[in-house]
């Protein structure tokens, strides 16, 4: 697999991943989310390919106190392969490049299969609690 810089002709290819992996929600637009990163650190957006094909992404980004990682996905087909490690150590490799000294992440209280691969891959659970807040709603208004 190679790993390399999303770029925008793998838009389809990454909003349909995220789809099959569940990683989508009625509140955020996958296409938004993609062009948002395409505005801030558009380098931490990594995709992992096969032959051509889109098969593991990772949304990294560094904020100077601490990285965060968000889609992490890999195809169900391509699973138990070592994708998933080699995406994170990639965008783990470019965080700790830029200074940062710790990485976060979120993972669904109900998506027991990505908690234990994180534990696999040294990531341990933090004491806190996740709060959020929606700035701006990704659903289109009727009128």
């Amino acid at each position: 697999m190679e790993v390399r810089i999303f770029n925008i002709d793998d838009e389809p290819a990454v909003a349909a991943l995220w789809e099959r992996c569940g990683l989508t929600r009625s509140w955020n637009d996958p296409h938004k989310d993609i062009g948002r990163k395409l505005e801030v650190q558009p380098d931490l957006f990594l995709v992992g390919v096969i032959e051509g094909r889109v098969v593991a992404t990772v949304m990294a980004g560094y904020e100077g106190h601490r990285g965060w990682i968000n889609y992490l996905a890999v195809s169900p087909e391509q699973r138990s392969r070592g994708h998933g490690r080699r995406m994170m150590e990639e965008a783990e490799r470019r965080l700790l490049a830029l200074g940062c000294p710790k990485v976060n992440l979120q993972v669904r209280s109900t998506n027991q299969e990505a908690m234990g691969f994180y534990q696999r891959i040294g990531y341990s659970a933090d004491e806190v609690v996740s709060y959020g807040k929606r700035l701006v709603s990704d659903k289109e208004e009727k009128g």
